[in-house]
C-alpha cells in the first residue's frame, strides 16, 4: 500500500474551505492554469445532503473518467471517498481533513492505495499534490 498525505494551512475559515472541498462540480475550478479544465457531474445524489455519503461524482479530463463515492461527509471536518474507477490503483481511498488553525484552516488531503502498475504511486502522488496546492491557492485568495 501507498500513503501520502499533503498538508496546508490557509487564511480562509473552515466554513469557506469546506465550501470549497464538498462542492464536487467546483472542483474543475481545482485544476493547474496549465491543464485543460475537467469536466465534473454528479452521478448520484448523497444520502442527507447532495453532495453527502453515497453520493458519486465523476471527474472527465482525458481518457477514461474517474468515478469516486463519498464515504464520509461531516461538514467543516471532514470529507472521505473512494475511488471506483478510472484511477491507476486498487483499494484507492482518500479524505480531506479540515482544523481551525488561528483565523484560517490546516487541511489534510490523504490518500491511501496499492498501485496498478510500477509507477502508478508517483503519478497519484503528483496529481493529488497538485491539487492540494490548487485548492489552498483558491482558498488564500
Amino acid at each position: 500500500m501507498s500513503r501520502y498525505s499533503f498538508t496546508h494551512t490557509v487564511s480562509a475559515s473552515p466554513e469557506h474551505v469546506w465550501g470549497e472541498v464538498s462542492d464536487h462540480e467546483g472542483m474543475a475550478g481545482w485544476t493547474p492554469q496549465r491543464l485543460p479544465l475537467p469536466k465534473v457531474t454528479l452521478e448520484q445524489e448523497g444520502t442527507g445532503h447532495r453532495n453527502g455519503v453515497g453520493a458519486i461524482r465523476r471527474i472527465t479530463l482525458a481518457g477514461p473518467p474517474i468515478r469516486e463515492r463519498i464515504t464520509a461527509f461531516e461538514p467543516g471536518k471532514l470529507l472521505a471517498y473512494e475511488a471506483l474507477s478510472g484511477v491507476p490503483a486498487k483499494s484507492y481511498t482518500g479524505e480531506i481533513v479540515l482544523e481551525p488553525v488561528g483565523s484560517g484552516t490546516r487541511f489534510t488531503w490523504t490518500i491511501d492505495f496499492q498501485p496498478a502498475f510500477p509507477g502508478a504511486q508517483v503519478v497519484l502522488k503528483l496529481a493529488i499534490g497538485t491539487l492540494a496546492r490548487v485548492l489552498a491557492r483558491r482558498c488564500n485568495r
